[in-house]
């Protein structure tokens, strides 16, 4: 099995790992009710995806 012959610097790791940072989730807003919910997720407010009623929300 190879092994490597040096240890890499902490540059060249933290160069290679740039790109790895998290990212924010994007976020829609509903069609129905306008409140703002990430996408591709049914409505918690409204119970609607994509214009059309999905899921019954109770009251509360």
């Amino acid at each position: 099995m190879a092994v490597p012959k040096r240890k890499h610097s902490n540059a060249r790791t933290g160069s290679r790992r740039a790109h790895d940072a998290k990212t924010a989730k994007q976020i829609s807003y509903c069609a129905s009710c306008h409140a703002a919910i990430p996408t591709h997720v049914v409505c918690p407010n409204c119970g609607s995806y994509m214009g059309r009623k999905v899921v019954e929300v109770e009251a509360t």
